[in-house]
């Protein structure tokens, strides 16, 4: 006798926009930077490269857990686990934070690196920000996304590093 399970992809809230089966949430150029992966022992989850400012690859996210990479131990990168959340510091200043939440859906405020020194920032605001490795806020398309829902699709944000944005990639 076979057993039939049912598997539901998770909805990923980011900048108060939901995205439903879409493996890659936020691309910066070539490198996936949110990601939902399917794992075995623990159904979807979420998988986000952490970098310094200067391009080193510190740490991956796996859902709720942070695994420091070998040039992340290097660098003295610390991690330290509380209830909800993991906390990442480098010579006593917090670099990073995950927080979680309970429950199958996944909601992202996320401020990151990208692997060339830009810096992108995602709260409950409908755009997201791209700042260059000089400091300066770069626009991102003009456009604003407000409660909008992207289903079925291989990239949801596909960030340029010249500002220009694709979204919604199949």
């Amino acid at each position: 006798m076979k057993k039939l399970i049912y598997q539901s992809s998770p909805i990923v809230t980011l900048a108060t926009n939901n995205f439903i089966n879409i493996p890659v949430i936020f691309q910066y150029e070539k490198t996936p930077l949110i990601e939902i992966v399917y794992e075995q022992s623990i159904g979807y989850t979420s998988k986000i490269p952490i970098y310094h400012p200067d391009g080193t690859y510190l740490a991956k996210v796996n859902g709720t857990r942070v695994y420091p990479t070998e040039d992340g131990k290097k660098a003295g990168i610390t991690m330290n686990e509380y209830s909800d959340q993991w906390i990442c510091k480098m010579d006593d200043k917090t670099i990073f934070e995950v927080h979680h939440q309970k429950g199958d859906s996944f909601k992202l405020f996320a401020e990151l690196y990208t692997p060339d020194g830009c810096f992108v920032k995602f709260e409950d605001n409908p755009k997201p920000s791209l700042i260059n490795i000089t400091g300066n806020d770069i626009n991102v398309g003009g456009v604003s996304m407000s409660g909008c829902t992207f289903n079925n699709l291989q990239i949801g944000i596909w960030l340029k590093k010249d500002g220009s944005c694709l979204i919604g990639c199949s």
